[in-house]
């Protein structure tokens, strides 16, 4: 009496056997635990796979989720904010950072003002517009680090272009000889940018050119002032949709290398193809082009050898917008002929767009939502016109180089393949540099 029973008499098993279904039991649970945190945490990163990657299967999405994720993860390996020293950089408080930027904002109803700490990473000044513009709440951005609100494939892009070191000082900006025209003009990037979910429960991410500064944050908690990139993020709207790019000015440059892989695109490329600068650059040219006009190219890089680095027209080709649809455009080809080797070190395309695509809304993921590949076709053709160009050009008296538009300078910021060096080569000829906005409209 009083004592414990005998548990091989109450379940009739030896005790080793009660001991093990214990712990088997034990292990299950927490396996199950595990399971159901592994589903919900791949459900949401499903959620920051662009729709273009998505397929039917379920088995082949949780797939391209997890190399997605690694690949997102690889690019900001070992990148962080590390604090400038030795910079004479002007401070402000968050009611004059408010004050000097609403002289965008309030002339501007797509763009707004973010200062990220560049010791944290996280938001200490946004601009009371962003949460309209990305239609969202404004208290989704307290405490938060900015590239949280960043797709997963422009956050590399968003440290590349925020290095204290490659900022210039907002102070500049502000002084007697400047005018708000002028800080818009700073070498600027492109990222998508999200206010969070929708009403469907997928994240919508919208386009914006960014311009960054450095400027030093009065912190009313520490007694340090603390070092911020403060950016001006102009959202970019489709140039096909009012207001309209107008016709005359639908021009973008590109460069690429003999092998045709992109090395360069002018960011008025942006609201005419749907891409962002980081989404071609890297790629196959022909990967984009009409499946019958690809063949095109190999005539074209024939007469680029021909030409010797002067410029000619040649007839359009069809380019595929992000959206999946094709527009029709002019172009116009030159190469750089390196004078000493006398071969085509790359070349550069100047490109008007004839007639733009029956949905408008370039920027929105393809109705299809399989990927492009390399296939055989597109391999032979890159190999033909790759070997077409290792033969040397025969001098014709003329200059090692041309110009699409008579001028020399177009091909100063080839070698600076940033995404964004190709804007600077003509911008003056296609856009007035008295409008704070990025795009001319009608």
């Amino acid at each position: 009496a009083g004592q414990e029973p005998d548990v091989r008499i109450v379940t009739g098993w030896p005790l080793t056997y009660v001991c093990a279904f214990w712990n088997y039991s034990s292990e299950e649970s927490a396996k199950a635990k595990t399971q159901k945190e592994l589903i919900k945490t791949l459900k949401e990163l499903k959620k920051h796979l662009p729709a273009e990657k998505r397929n039917k299967g379920s088995k082949s999405t949780t797939l391209n989720t997890l190399k997605y994720a690694l690949r997102c993860v690889k690019q900001v390996e070992g990148t962080f904010f590390i604090q400038p020293s030795g910079l004479d950089v002007s401070a402000y408080t968050i009611e004059e950072i408010d004050s000097i930027t609403s002289e965008y904002t309030l002339k501007n109803t797509d763009i707004f003002a973010v200062a990220v700490s560049l010791i944290t990473g996280r938001i200490v000044y946004i601009s009371d517009q962003a949460a309209s513009i990305l239609n969202c709440k404004r208290d989704i951005f307290k405490n938060a680090k900015f590239v949280e609100f960043l797709t997963p494939q422009d956050v590399s892009v968003f440290y590349s272009f925020t290095t204290p070191y490659r900022l210039p000082s907002w102070s500049m900006c502000t002084g007697a000889d400047s005018s708000p025209s002028d800080c818009m003009q700073e070498k600027s990037f492109f990222c998508r940018i999200s206010g969070g979910k929708e009403c469907e429960g997928d994240l919508q991410y919208y386009p914006f050119r960014m311009t960054p500064y450095l400027m030093k944050v009065q912190d009313s908690v520490h007694a340090e002032d603390q070092f911020c990139c403060l950016l001006l993020a102009e959202r970019v709207h489709s140039g096909y949709e009012a207001p309209r790019i107008p016709t005359d000015k639908r021009i973008f440059t590109t460069t690429h290398t003999p092998s045709c892989v992109f090395q360069d695109v002018d960011e008025r490329a942006v609201p005419l193809l749907g891409y962002l600068p980081q989404d071609l650059i890297g790629t196959s040219v022909l990967l984009h082009l009409h499946p019958n006009d690809r063949s095109i190219m190999l005539g074209i890089h024939r007469k680029i050898l021909q030409y010797a680095g002067q410029p000619f027209d040649h007839s359009s080709i069809r380019f595929c917008a992000r959206n999946g649809e094709y527009i029709t455009i002019d172009t116009s080809w030159s190469s750089f002929v390196n004078p000493w080797s006398r071969k085509v070190s790359f070349v550069i395309g100047r490109h008007k767009v004839r007639m733009g695509p029956v949905n408008e809304d370039v920027f929105l993921a393809p109705a299809t939502v399989e990927g492009k590949t390399m296939d055989t076709d597109i391999q032979e053709l890159t190999e033909q016109i790759h070997r077409l160009l290792l033969q040397p050009v025969h001098s014709n008296g003329s200059s090692s180089y041309g110009s699409l538009d008579g001028n020399d300078h177009i091909m100063a910021s080839s070698s600076e393949s940033n995404g964004n060096g190709v804007r600077e080569r003509v911008e003056s000829e296609e856009i007035s540099k008295s409008k704070p906005v990025s795009y001319p409209t009608s």
